[in-house]
């Protein structure tokens, strides 16, 4: 995911092992940023053009590119750990299904098509699958339940890897890389932007934060907690600014300070405010116009725990302002993973990040292949 700073340390999708260890103090800006959410204290409005500046901790040592075996295991073993729900309500339905059955009949086939609808893998991709088991039956290619799991676990992969979009995101030539990110209130905006930075940081890049979100103090308040732990400089102007405005004087002091990389927050919005969606096309514009070329990433957030809502927002933002890239938060806490498969099948839109956790590092770069292997995995294995 981060390799795709061409000029930068390649990262990839590894994560260092001190971010998982990382103290109770630095889950510190998830639980106040929670606070501030819940109590929406009212505290002062940022003055205008407040640019927050924190102290620069010394630039990280390069890690070698790759990572120890038995990382990869931990970190695989704490995916399919998080995938628990999902596993359950989907993957472990199906072993039941299958067990002690030595013919594929009808009666089973139309099971295991109610439990894929239930696990919101969406009726479309629910469809397709079946369609596609049905037709192996039919040219006897199928023998047993146990070739019709491994023709599922197939062909959810395909689906999953279908984006023709390009995996890595390209730096631009010179300017600062813009990120713009969007999504419904609660989705977890504020906190994969937070994470998302420390990322970045840890990788070596210059990072800025921009409070788009001007309609409620707590948003800034909750940008600057995070900016203020991690180490990045947050712009902010008061109460009630005009959004464009603030991201077009965020850019110009970006570019002044030659900043890697610029995160723009913006308010949480129903996907069906037609007026508000217009607010984020005027922000996409405007940002064009002062970085030639920008947004270099769009960023839709959803919440994974909303199921089949979030392909009717994915739809909606992409028809607004291009969705380029997604990040699906909480899928330790539903059941609901399998749409996952569903927004990989019906846009082509890639997958960067996925939220597994309140750590820091459990904002996930999106590996396919390890998110197909752990949803499938045995329990306990």
């Amino acid at each position: 995911m981060l390799g795709w700073f061409k000029k930068k340390l390649k990262i990839g999708k590894q994560e260092e092992p001190a971010v998982d260890e990382i103290s109770r103090e630095d889950e510190a800006p998830v639980a106040a940023a929670a606070a501030i959410e819940t109590t929406a204290r009212k505290s002062p409005a940022p003055q205008a053009a407040e640019v927050r500046e924190t102290p620069r901790p010394e630039p990280p040592v390069p890690k070698p590119n790759s990572i120890l075996h038995e990382d990869v295991g931990v970190l695989f073993g704490r995916l399919k750990e998080r995938l628990a729900k999902t596993r359950s309500s989907f993957i472990s339905k199906v072993d039941e299904l299958f067990l002690g059955k030595k013919v594929i009949d009808p009666e089973l086939l139309d099971d295991l098509e109610e439990i894929l609808i239930t696990a919101d893998l969406g009726v479309g991709t629910t469809q397709e699958l079946m369609d596609s088991a049905r037709e192996k039956l039919r040219r006897n290619e199928l023998s047993d339940p146990l070739a019709l799991k491994k023709v599922l676990k197939e062909k959810i992969a395909a689906f999953i890897h279908s984006s023709d979009a390009p995996a890595e995101l390209v730096m631009p030539g010179e300017g600062p890389f813009v990120i713009m990110v969007v999504g419904v209130n609660g989705v977890g905006k504020t906190t994969t932007i937070g994470k998302m930075a420390h990322k970045f940081v840890k990788s070596g890049q210059s990072v800025m934060l921009v409070a788009g979100d001007t309609f409620r103090a707590a948003a800034v308040e909750q940008l600057q907690i995070w900016g203020e732990r991690i180490g990045v400089d947050v712009i902010a102007q008061r109460s009630g600014a005009d959004p464009s405005a603030v991201v077009y004087d965020a850019l110009e002091h970006a570019a002044k300070k030659k900043t890697d990389v610029v995160i723009v927050d913006t308010a949480g919005r129903l996907h069906t405010k037609v007026n508000l969606m217009e607010e984020l096309k005027k922000i996409k514009r405007v940002m064009g116009k002062k970085i030639p070329g920008a947004p270099h990433e769009v960023m839709l957030v959803i919440d994974a725990t909303t199921g089949q809502n979030g392909i009717s927002q994915a739809r909606l933002f992409s028809e607004a302002v291009e969705v380029t890239g997604l990040t699906l938060t909480k899928l330790d806490g539903t059941a609901k993973g399998g749409i996952v498969v569903n927004i990989c099948r019906e846009f082509n839109i890639p997958i960067r990040f996925i939220g597994i956790g309140e750590k820091m590092s459990d904002l996930r770069d999106f590996d396919a292949d390890e998110f197909v292997e752990a949803l499938f995995a045995e329990n306990g294995a």
